[in-house]
Order: structure tokens, then sequence, then C-alpha cells
């Protein structure tokens, strides 16, 4: 952790913290009438509410819950690229289309800036990945140092 500046920790809360109370005022309090939602709408709603739970988590452990961040931003990237570009260039956004592209332009724009890409590089892409089988023992053979020593008397 001391690889990552104390101030990059409060951006990374920070985030974390906006990325929840956004989700907690906006998009959550629709689950109090789940009978008013499209299954696909209860699917989103419930991811979202994942996803916000898991940030207020962030705020505690800002380096650990990255992989959060990191999916904020790749999902957001997306869609941007897929569905709104396209949609802006073209002329057919909907009042709702827009506040969705909004949303996204910001997490798109805000989670690099927060993002402390040295620690993600060194401890996602150049650490070695773990294990994919059980743990095989390694067998030495025995050095004369293990050899028990017997106390005697002088």
């Amino acid at each position: 952790m001391s690889e990552v500046s104390t101030l990059r920790l409060y951006l990374l809360r920070a985030m974390y913290l906006f990325m929840a109370v956004g989700l907690a005022i906006f998009e959550l309090p629709a689950l109090l009438h789940p009978e008013d939602l499209s299954r696909l709408d209860g699917v989103i709603l419930s991811v979202l509410g994942a996803f916000a739970l898991l940030a207020v988590l962030g705020i505690r452990y800002p380096l650990r819950m990255l992989p959060l961040l990191l999916f904020e931003f790749v999902w957001k990237s997306i869609w941007v690229l897929i569905f709104g570009l396209p949609l802006l260039l073209s002329g057919g956004l909907d009042p709702g289309t827009t506040e969705t592209l909004t949303a996204c332009l910001m997490g798109v724009v805000l989670v690099p800036l927060v993002t402390p890409w040295g620690y993600v590089f060194e401890h996602y892409l150049r650490a070695p990945g773990d294990r994919w089988g059980k743990k095989q023992a390694t067998v030495r053979p025995p050095l004369p140092s293990d050899e028990p020593k017997i106390y005697q008397p002088r």
C-alpha cells in the first residue's frame, strides 16, 4: 500500500462514495416498487444494488476493490462506444439516453483520473497469476543441518 499516495487513496474513496451515493439516489429507489419493473429492469437494478454495496466496501478497502472500478470503466466505455456515440452522431438521442450517456461519460472520464495505474500495472498485469491446481509439496534431499542434534554434556 505504500506504493499509492494518501491523496490517491482519498480520491479512490471519494469515487467509491460518489458511485454508492449516486446509485442510492438515482437508481435504487425503483427497488421499493419491484412490481412495476420488467424482468430486465429488475436484473439491472439488482446488479446496480450489488455495485452500490460493493462501492461502500471500496470506501474501506480502496485498493482491494479496484476491480470494481475497472469493471465500471470497461462497461461504461463499451456502452459509450457501441451505443452512446452512434446515437449521438445520428441525432437519435432521447432524454433518457442522453442521461445515460452523460452518466457513462462521467465514469469514463473520472475513473481513469483516480485510478493508480502504476499499482494496477504491477499488481494485475505484471504479477504472476495464481496457480491453477493444488499446491505441490516440494521434496528436497536432506541437508546436514537437518540431522537431529544430540545433546552431550561436557
